[in-house]
């Protein structure tokens, strides 16, 4: 009787290697499904040949992209939010992964409820392969429509008070809490903040963040002014936190573009930064070099939160099951602190 072992079965991730080209690819080149360009569809196709593959019946199950297309879901209703840096970045990320896919990307808008009806029609017609969703508000209907479907989602950033399975965040908790240490280190006493929306898991994590690093100081710490995340209700907050306490003297804002804001309410206000006020945002958006003074900041790899939340769903397209993500920071310090 011969001891030599049968030879091991081929898997999808060896014709996909050997192709040159992602899992699930390969993945819809082997069950025929659109949407392939017809150099990758090629090259599987001669891999097949070359491996000798056979796919089994349990391959051909995880035929999962019919559609062809991945939606961006966005829970804002105003087009201009597309026009945001920070949204822009997350796009050519998004766009970047996707392309390699071979997944067309298709951009959402839903925080009116046409637009969450539209999403729903998708999700429930399989007229996409998955979905990412980001900026959800406390309550949001999507966040409920996303446990209610097959359909894979990943959230960009967790949505506040559930534990989605399957999510790409960013560690906003340490990053404020850096930025608040360094207020304190630069000798500042009096620091206040402008938060996010604090119906916002990034808003509650950015102003806990910003407690955590005074508390453990001994400091108390004032009640936050709540901004919008633009620029003029970062000066609007900053306004309102001159005239109530007129003696700060360190300012986070919860993000770059309210943290310009608060630079032109200080500025107009007579309060030179950062003589008598430091300021620190958070983004590290090109914004935040151009202000004057250059704006001290949170570095938030927005591109890659965009790249690891289309990685992680073209993953799930293509039958894994990945595990959650927690993206770093770090300070990057200029001349308004």
């Amino acid at each position: 009787m011969s001891n030599v072992p049968p030879p091991r079965r081929l898997t999808l991730d060896q014709v996909a290697e050997r192709a040159g080209v992602s899992r699930s690819v390969a993945s819809r080149v082997l069950n025929d499904a659109p949407h392939v360009s017809r150099a990758k569809r090629e090259a599987v196709e001669r891999a097949v040949r070359d491996l000798g593959f056979v796919a089994n019946s349990k391959a051909r199950a995880l035929a999962t992209s019919q559609a062809g297309v991945a939606a961006l879901v966005i829970s804002q209703h105003d087009p201009a939010v597309l026009a945001d840096p920070f949204f822009g970045q997350v796009i050519v990320g998004v766009s970047a992964v996707l392309e390699e896919a071979d997944l067309n990307l298709m951009l959402c808008l839903a925080a009116s409820e046409r637009g969450r009806s539209r999403v729903e029609h998708l999700l429930r017609s399989g007229g996409v392969d998955g979905v990412m969703m980001m900026a959800l508000h406390e309550d949001d209907p999507l966040a409920a429509l996303a446990e209610q479907t097959a359909t894979p989602v990943v959230f960009g950033g967790r949505p506040v008070g559930k534990d989605p399975r399957w999510y790409v965040d960013i560690d906003n908790v340490a990053g404020a809490r850096v930025a608040t240490d360094h207020l304190l280190a630069r000798g500042r006493k009096n620091i206040v903040t402008i938060s996010g929306p604090l119906d916002t898991q990034v808003g509650q994590a950015r102003h806990r963040g910003y407690r955590e690093a005074l508390l453990l100081a001994g400091v108390t710490p004032w009640e936050p002014e709540t901004g919008d995340f633009e620029e003029a209700g970062g000066a609007a907050a900053m306004t309102r936190l001159l005239q109530a306490h007129p003696d700060l003297d360190g300012v986070f804002a919860a993000n770059d573009n309210m943290a310009v804001g608060a630079l032109r309410a200080l500025r107009q206000a007579g309060r030179s930064v950062p003589g008598e006020v430091s300021v620190v945002g958070f983004d590290d958006l090109a914004v935040a070099q151009i202000a004057e003074p250059a704006l001290t900041t949170v570095h938030q790899p927005i591109r890659n939160l965009g790249r690891e939340m289309a990685r992680m769903l073209v993953g799930l397209i293509g039958g894994q099951d990945p595990s959650p993500l927690l993206l770093p920071t770090h300070l990057v310090v200029r001349e308004s602190s």
